[in-house]
């Protein structure tokens, strides 16, 4: 497995990381234990569905192109922004960076959905 390949790897370790920020996030951020039960779920659940549904690669329904790539950034962002909210701001920096590094990579590498518009 080349350097290209690993790229791919960090790509589907950073979606895993985003949902788990937003699961962090919501079972730190309600009042009451109800609260952090339903946001600790339901944010990684509702993401997720909406990443199946828009962003899978074997989705009928897949974006292309800027549109693929402003949800990508909008997910991402909400996940980094969760860290920060609920007291991870450096684990939050560090998502946010290897992020964009990641996401770069996969652009120029052309392994992304961008090419296909």
């Amino acid at each position: 497995m080349g350097i290209k390949g690993v790229n791919l790897g960090i790509a589907f370790l950073l979606e895993l990381c985003a949902l788990a920020a937003l699961a962090y996030w919501g079972f730190q951020t309600g009042s009451s234990t109800v609260l952090k039960l339903i946001l600790g779920f339901a944010a990684p659940v509702l993401t997720a569905v909406i990443w199946g549904r828009f962003m899978a690669p074997t989705s009928k329904t897949r974006l292309r192109g800027m549109s693929y790539l402003l949800v990508k950034i909008l997910i991402f962002g909400i996940a980094a922004i969760a860290l920060a909210a609920a007291g991870q701001v450096t684990l939050a920096i560090l998502f946010a960076a290897i992020s964009i590094v990641n996401q770069v990579l996969l652009i120029v590498w052309r392994q992304d959905a961008l090419p296909n518009t």
